[in-house]
């Protein structure tokens, strides 16, 4: 039986070059980079690797290269959402092909079905599968919330349906619910929203969080400290990190890359999605806060 999911799985962004091409050679270095900081999953291509830019064949390259790069280290968790059962059927299936150790989804984010029609999304990548299923609850536009009691639904129903990821506010109530309702029959429930409710979180259950990768090593950091019982010295930590994750939730991917192409992992900080870039201002902020977090930094 394949060990529990538990810790930081963080989400890979997608580096792209000059002319908007995925950089494969910068996606393997980040790869190494998620490992060598401790990264307990990895996860994608998701909101964080700006999964919507991407072409089929792209996501599918994606998951290639990050399986690959992984060679069993660690879980890779393929990020399989789209915006109908059929396509999400199909490449739910080509990642378990390729070796990976779980999908996530949420449900389809133009269509965004009703209660029942999400059930039956998930019903179909269920019967596709024979890998863990991760069902992405996900707040809008993006997402379509679901409920506690669907939630548990599915994981009391479905048989691949092991794991929750919870991103719906208030995030730490909703996963105490969530893992109330659900009890045995769910596996685990991670945060995201970048880590920024993470204490909370582990007090009420959480098995990990899925932030972006940027600073992997400093969320493992924090994260192993609240596994090791040192609660006063994660929150000390978190607070280190703290106007960064702020600063992330304001600018997103732009941030992401603007972090890893400072650590030299990434050799551009082109973004696909429209408005995702900084202006002087902003690195001039970023400056300012590197200088308080690069000393946390172990990489």
């Amino acid at each position: 039986m394949a060990k529990p999911w538990r810790g930081i799985f963080v989400i890979v962004v997608t580096p792209f070059t000059d002319s908007y091409e995925l950089d494969e050679d910068s996606l393997r270095r980040e790869i190494r980079f998620c490992i060598e900081a401790g990264a307990h999953g990895l996860v994608g291509p998701a909101n964080a690797s700006e999964f919507p830019t991407l072409s089929d064949d792209e996501r599918k390259r994606w998951i290639e290269i990050v399986v690959q790069e992984t060679a069993g280290q660690i879980p890779v968790v393929a990020a399989t959402t789209h915006g109908h059962a059929l396509p999400a059927v199909a490449l739910s299936r080509f990642a378990q092909q390729a070796g990976a150790d779980g999908v996530m989804l949420m449900p389809p984010p133009i269509l965004h079905p009703d209660a029942e029609g999400c059930y039956q999304y998930y019903k179909a990548i269920d019967q596709a599968v024979g890998i863990p299923i991760c069902v992405q609850n996900y707040a809008g536009p993006a997402g379509t919330p679901m409920s506690n009691q669907l939630l548990a639904r599915m994981c009391r129903e479905l048989a691949h349906v092991d794991y929750i990821k919870e991103e719906t506010l208030p995030e730490p109530r909703q996963i105490s619910v969530t893992l109330a309702a659900a009890g045995d029959a769910c596996k685990g429930v991670f945060g995201g929203q970048g880590g920024i409710y993470l204490l909370d979180e582990y007090r009420r259950g959480s098995h990990g969080n899925m932030p972006a990768c940027q600073a992997t090593d400093v969320q493992v950091q924090i994260w192993d400290l609240l596994e090791q019982g040192k609660e006063a010295e994660a929150r000390r930590l978190f607070n280190q990190i703290l106007p960064l994750i702020n600063f992330e939730r304001m600018h997103g991917v732009a941030v992401y890359k603007e972090v890893l192409y400072r650590r030299g992992i990434f050799k551009t900080r082109v973004a696909r999605a429209p408005g995702k870039t900084l202006d002087d201002y902003d690195r001039a902020e970023i400056d300012a806060i590197m200088a308080g977090v690069e000393p946390i930094f172990r990489l």
